[in-house]
């Protein structure tokens, strides 16, 4: 059976090289500006090229516009260089510092060499300023190095590219460029398990394979502890709601907990709850036939719970996290669910299940309950949970909703930091009455529009006792073209754990 688990073959070096126009290097990848700023040093690789650098400026053959790039013939020493465009010099803010680490990431990726240099030495930037550079580029590289093959007999052609080597001269010494890039790496490595768990087919990442993954992240740190809860378990907890969404497979559903134990004995979790439905039919509401092999993806809320654990344990943040993946297949049976049935949920609450294709939001009530025995200081959970949301929302940002303004705050925050950004959408009181049913405390869908919203307040009912959000990420935990998990949204809830950690 393939494995979920990405093992990485890249590594960074980080090197003060003093005249990067000597140095031997397969692929040298240098920023340039639309002012034709070089730089001392640039300057001498400039006259090794015969003055190519700056002719290909001046010829207008290169713009130098943030995200732009072009390849140089080399010599024997240097034998390819790469231009990135970063603009205007003066105006090399965030935004084309982020542009110019991803353009050069991705160049350096789809090149043809294994080692390659990334010369900043003549960046007119701080050393907070690179260090922020340096890990938003380890997070790209490494995420543009992954290809999957986990199913197929003849992979395509891989990227190469094996050793990076960093300089970033006087800004910054190699011993504190370091730990940017590591951070960056076990990120983009984070996001390449997600995206790797989320593209496995249904009938290979099934509930049973996901409790696979929880344990295979146990053994392989000491800081993280899984437990799996099958479907007798669930019942004596009362677990009527996920294990209703089930009834319908052959596959038994599982409640995955992984507890990842980095702060003080004491201290009180963050929680992550994720959406794990393995493939999804609608069940007796069958969705149409259309794109329905695009419903491997929806445990895309489960799958960024293991790359984010596997990230924040890489990176030793000193926190602790509890995190539970609620895991079934929706399937169609004479044993499944039907639209009008009711079930108990492990709170006590009923609920009527108008439509058996909101079977999400069924799966994390239960969870919801669930993790509040661990008394958490915040719970968000992620879900492919509505169609509504791409409307609302295309496939740029993830929705975001809570009950609680500063957790919101801060995953809005830590999406712009991260560049994986969310909007927030409203769970005001008015819209709970659409979920008013007269055969049971709760339905499962809403009676009018807003189905992002009437989906976040049915969940909000049972997540009264602690802060709460609620990421939808139907629209950005992947794309229909090219078909592929995007890993989000690992990147931002990393970022939300560092903040909270104080990293």
């Amino acid at each position: 059976m393939p494995s979920g688990e990405i093992m990485t073959t890249l590594s960074f070096t980080a090197r003060k090289i003093d005249r990067i126009a000597e140095h031997k290097t397969p692929m040298l990848v240098v920023p340039m500006f639309e002012d034709h700023v070089l730089g001392e040093d640039l300057d001498r690789i400039d006259a090794q090229f015969g003055g190519a650098l700056s002719q290909t400026l001046a010829l207008g053959d290169f713009s130098a516009k943030p995200g732009s790039h072009v390849a140089l013939a080399g010599n024997k020493s240097i034998q390819r260089v790469i231009m990135i465009g970063c603009g205007v010099a003066a105006s090399f803010d965030t935004a084309a510092q982020h542009k110019f680490a991803e353009t050069a990431a991705t160049a350096m990726a789809k090149g043809k060499a294994r080692d390659a240099t990334l010369n900043l030495a003549s960046l007119p930037v701080t050393s907070a300023d690179l260090g922020t550079i340096l890990e938003v580029f380890a997070k790209h590289v490494t995420m543009a190095c992954y290809v999957y093959d986990a199913t197929i007999a003849k992979p395509k052609e891989t990227p190469v590219l094996k050793k990076v080597t960093v300089n970033a001269g006087a800004i910054l010494s190699p011993a504190k460029t370091k730990g940017p890039l590591g951070v960056g790496q076990a990120i983009g490595e984070g996001t390449n398990l997600t995206r790797n768990l989320v593209n496995l087919p249904g009938n290979v990442c099934t509930p049973r394979y996901l409790s696979q993954q929880g344990r295979s992240l146990a053994k392989r740190y000491e800081s993280i502890k899984t437990t799996v809860l099958g479907e007798k378990k669930m019942q004596e907890l009362g677990m009527g709601s996920l294990l209703s969404v089930g009834h319908g497979s052959d596959q038994e559903s599982q409640l995955i907990i992984m507890e990842y134990s980095g702060g003080k004995a004491k201290d009180a979790p963050y929680a992550l709850v994720g959406k794990g439905i393995t493939f999804d039919t609608g069940g007796i509401s069958l969705k149409p036939g259309m794109k329905m092999d695009e419903m491997k993806f929806d445990m895309g809320g489960a799958g960024s719970v293991f790359g984010t654990l596997q990230a924040i344990a890489d990176m030793k943040l000193p926190i602790n996290v509890v995190g539970v993946v609620a895991a079934a297949e929706n399937m169609p049976s004479g044993r499944a669910t039907k639209p009008g049935d009711v079930v108990k949920s492990m709170s006590g609450k009923t609920i009527e299940i108008l439509n058996t294709d909101a079977e999400g939001r069924l799966v994390l009530c239960d969870a919801l309950t669930y993790v509040g025995r661990y008394k958490p200081r915040e719970v968000v959970d992620i879900a492919t949970l509505t169609g509504a949301i791409i409307v609302a929302l295309g496939n740029l940002a993830t929705g975001i909703f809570a009950n609680d303004d500063d957790l919101a705050n801060a995953l809005l925050d830590a999406g712009n930091k991260s560049n994986d950004r969310g909007w927030q959408l409203p769970i005001w009181d008015d819209y709970q009455m659409q979920l008013d049913s007269r055969f049971a405390d709760v339905a499962n869908i809403g009676t009018g529009g807003a189905g992002s919203v009437t989906a976040a307040c049915f969940l909000a009912r049972f997540a009264e006792k602690y802060k709460w959000a609620h990421l939808d990420v139907a629209g950005s935990a992947f794309s229909s073209s090219p078909k592929g998990a995007t890993g989000r949204p690992v990147p931002m809830l990393v970022e939300y754990l560092r903040a909270r950690a104080g990293r």
